[in-house]
């Protein structure tokens, strides 16, 4: 047994609880500096798993301490909310006096007090485990001798000191970007500003501001350079040995106008017994960046390329994502293909995995594609040579789409926006669906689901994509409100099914209920991530799913690749000695790093929204409710734009909020989830990225 496991072992049983660093030291026999070092650290790794705890020169265990470890959300009005880390415990409210120093998003430790009103549901924090703010953006102020930085999050409720000598050279309100280097017990953290960010208000700025404070960065680190430039511009034949060569086949990328890095490249055609053959190849960046390296941890670290209107930032350096490992048309691409022979009920019925060398025929966009489809001339004479293929496409799109149709997958009507700049101009938009994007779906959905059974049924350590099925809390709350709007519910709220979403949704697509069934359908669900344990994809309705087919812009895909190719090699010992646990930490890091790119886009878009609709002031628009709370009502414009209307600005009555319909009543007045209303655009609040508006009147009928 190592002497962690002797350590966690003994607090784990209580022997040692309240033990200082001397009586763990004389228990153990240990006498020298070097072996108190190396407990030192063994120590220090028990308090950061949260096994033990050092308060007051004592290792303590939690329950033993009555402490509760958890992530402090802080109010602008200087108290915070304690969210426990085990998921159970109910969350408390810590005022300001009992917070002791601890800020916005800190991991603390705490304890429930009785509050001087008798009430349990307050705490105490007894201990900062890690400071979960380290750096933000804010507004530079200056007073006589000294300057500080206001945070643009409010929740974060601390002015940040900054001494005249670290100001950088910023000028009063003027956004910037300022390190914390130091958090007294008492009063502001002091910090330092690193990087002047531009004038306040300006969207440019703005946008800056929020890509920095999710901690994004354009430029990569020096080593990470270095490695890089050492990369050749072109395959070499060197690297093309022991790979399948498909250079000679019709394959085409299909990608948007705008798209600059492939990640994937797809063929099809019929063969002689009927059966489709479905080639799906996948930029083979594993054989660039290798484990380990500056490129791979820094890849980790992002693990996701971040898009916003105007500026992509990129998982790995431009070198490697749109030249080298991009699947550029009439160039030779190290590739790893997913090769499926399909039948005409859109069963696998063989499948080949392998690593491959292609040159990409056509570098295709989908309004091509789609005009293919539609046989407009100009695209059938353009591409006399890929036509039959696309047409061909077409056909197993339809054949993989009724599969999956038919054994529940949720088809979810998700209205996005499409946000971006004409020269100066920002564009606003709903994101076109069309087919031709439904044939690269299905043809990624086909191979991920390939790839991910390839790994799950040899028992490989593997990064899965999981969806798991709704909370039992949250799909009762669901079925109340199918109750409560007269429709049936067949399904118990425990034992829900793909199936049963996917036949609710089917039933209504023609109703004007639609929209808001499939909005509350969509809160539900659980959000999908990504786990080495294969739990399905409930959405899909899939037993196993994994994302390979974005290698260039996640992780996860980019660690998938390594472990077939390791599979595919016959290094069976070897994957276990890498990936066993390390595919957990891949799994864990590259889910917490997709939230925060989700919340940082969204944050952005929000801006550019916010921005676009101040030329639309004291206009009315049609729009419809798309969310409900106590405080107000959420109305969504056809061009995706939400605003908000406080309660105080609904027409005048005593509103009360009914949480099972979604709704704010008032006698006979009723504002719920669905409704069809009239809107005026009273004013924008650039710094909330809000739009205010006021309901004029609700309509009848459906909108959009």
């Amino acid at each position: 047994m190592s002497i962690y496991d002797q350590l966690k072992e003994k607090f784990d049983s209580g022997e040692w609880d309240g033990y200082t660093r001397k009586m763990i030291f004389a228990a153990l026999g240990i006498t020298s500096q070097s072996e108190k070092s190396m407990l030192g650290r063994i120590l220090a790794e028990l308090q950061f798993r949260g096994v033990v705890y050092y308060i007051d020169g004592k290792f303590c265990t939690p329950s033993s301490a009555g402490y509760i470890e958890g992530t402090l959300r802080g109010n602008e009005r200087g108290f915070a909310f304690f969210t426990a880390a085990d998921g159970k415990t109910p969350d408390m409210f810590i005022p300001n006096r009992s917070l002791h120093g601890a800020l916005h998003k800190d991991r603390v430790l705490a304890r429930k007090v009785v509050s001087d009103r008798g009430s349990s549901d307050e705490g105490e924090v007894v201990a900062i485990l890690e400071r979960g703010v380290t750096s933000l953006c804010g507004t530079y102020y200056r007073e006589r001798d000294f300057g500080f930085v206001r945070p643009d999050d409010k929740n974060y409720f601390k002015d940040i000191y900054v001494p005249l000598k670290r100001s950088g050279g910023a000028k009063p309100r003027e956004k910037v970007f300022v390190e914390i280097y130091k958090f007294p017990e008492n009063g502001n953290p002091e910090g330092q500003v690193k990087e002047i960010l531009g004038k306040r208000f300006d969207l440019k700025t703005e946008e800056l501001s929020i890509i920095r404070s999710y901690g994004y960065k354009e430029i990569f680190p020096s080593a990470v350079i270095k490695e890089t430039d050492k990369i050749g511009d072109e395959v070499t034949d060197g690297q093309t040995q022991g790979r399948a060569d498909y250079t000679d086949r019709l394959i085409v990328t299909i990608d948007g106008e705008d798209s600059r890095d492939f990640d994937d490249a797809v063929e099809v055609r019929k063969n002689e017994n009927g059966n489709y053959m479905l080639g799906v190849h996948i930029a083979d960046v594993s054989e660039y960046v290798k484990r380990g390296s500056a490129t791979d941890k820094e890849a980790l670290n992002r693990s996701t390329s971040v898009y916003f209107p105007d500026r992509v930032i990129p998982m790995l350096p431009e070198k490697l994502s749109n030249g080298i490992c991009s699947l550029n048309e009439g160039v030779k691409r190290l590739t790893i293909s997913c090769i499926m022979e399909i039948d005409a009920d859109g069963n696998v019925v063989d499948k080949e995995i392998k690593p491959s060398v292609i040159k990409s025929a056509k570098r295709m966009t989908y309004t091509e594609v789609q005009g293919i489809i539609d046989g407009k001339k100009e695209y059938l004479e353009k591409y006399p040579q890929e036509t039959p293929m696309i047409l061909e496409m077409r056909e197993l799109q339809k054949i993989l789409s009724a599969k999956r149709d038919e054994r529940g997958s949720i088809d979810l009507d998700v209205k996005e926006s499409h946000i971006y700049l004409k020269g100066d101009e920002i564009v606003v938009e709903p994101r076109k669906s069309a087919e031709a994007y439904k044939i690269i779906e299905e043809f990624m959905v086909a191979a991920n689901e390939c790839v991910a059974e390839y790994a799950f049924y040899l028992e490989a350590p593997f990064v899965y994509r999981i969806h798991g099925k709704p909370l039992a809390e949250k799909a009762k709350a669901f079925a109340d409100f199918i109750s409560a709007i007269g429709l049936t519910v067949k399904w118990k709220p425990d034992e829900v099914r793909p199936r049963d979403f996917a036949a609710l949704l089917e039933k209504l697509k023609d109703e004007p209920i639609f929209p808001v069934v499939n909005k509350v359908m969509l809160r539900s669900m659980q959000k999908a991530k990504y786990s080495p344990e294969n739990e399905g994809h409930f959405g899909l309705s899939s037993k196993c799913y994994c994302h390979f087919t974005s290698p260039i812009r996640r992780y996860p895909d980019l660690v998938v690749h390594r472990v077939l190719k390791l599979i595919i090699d016959g290094k069976f010992g070897e994957l276990i000695d890498l990936y066993a646990d390390f595919v957990a930490e891949a799994s864990r890091i590259s889910s917490e790093n997709e939230r925060r790119a989700d919340e940082a886009e969204r944050a952005v878009d929000d801006l550019y929204k916010a921005y676009y609709m101040r030329s639309f002031v004291g206009e009315e628009f049609d729009a419809m409710i798309s969310g409900v709370t106590a405080k107000g009502v959420y109305s969504q414009l056809e061009n995706t734009v939400e605003g908000f209307t406080p309660v105080e600005f609904l027409p005048r009555g005593n509103y009360a909020f009914d949480e099972k319909t979604f709704s704010l009543v008032s006698g006979k007045r009723k504002f719920s989830l669905g409704d069809k209303v009239k809107v005026g655009v009273a004013g924008v609040d650039e710094a909330e990225k809000r739009m205010e508006l006021i309901i004029l009147e609700k309509r009848i009928g459906k909108l959009y």
